[in-house]
């Protein structure tokens, strides 16, 4: 089992400045690059996916999803996590959704460490991830003047969920 890193409330040192968007990876789900908006007036994270469907294995309820990391790209990554909840979600135009939320690994900045995610319809958005305040507090910051600041994680295997 893997350690993974999280915020140390008691750390007197800030967090990591961070652009406004970066490439990061989502280990556990196999997708070694994906371009994501870092946006602190989000509470929660999201994540485009297509052909969305729920099942049950062993009484554990699980959604499997696919996945596009780049909006044009052809590549297309079938994933699978199990479920940790369905919430109302209230997006940025004030409409309300149901949304599926999952667990999962992110690595960016060479921290890795699990946080929640949404699942959603982010077609016309231009950035298929979208990192909330939830996901970033206590390990990063934004500036919003920075782009791109840290290097595009290298190529990954599947971790086993």
């Amino acid at each position: 089992m893997q350690a993974f890193e999280s915020p140390d409330p008691s750390a007197t040192s800030p967090p990591l400045s961070l652009g406004w968007r970066e490439w990061l990876s989502l280990p556990a789900l196999g997708i070694p690059s994906i371009k994501a908006k870092l946006d602190t007036g989000a509470r929660s994270s999201a994540l485009h996916v297509e052909a969305l469907h729920t099942f049950r294995r062993d009484g554990v309820l699980l959604v499997r999803f696919d996945v596009r990391p780049r909006r044009r790209g052809k590549r297309l990554f079938s994933c699978e996590a199990a479920v940790v909840d369905r919430r109302t979600v209230t997006d940025s135009g004030g409409h309300r959704a149901e949304r599926w939320f999952i667990q999962t690994e992110v690595e960016l900045a060479g921290t890795r460490f699990v946080t929640e995610i949404n699942l959603t319809d982010r077609r016309a958005m231009l950035f298929p991830l979208l990192l909330g305040r939830s996901a970033l507090c206590g390990r990063f910051g934004v500036d919003a003047a920075l782009s791109y600041s840290c290097p595009r994680p290298s190529r990954i295997g599947r971790i086993p969920t």
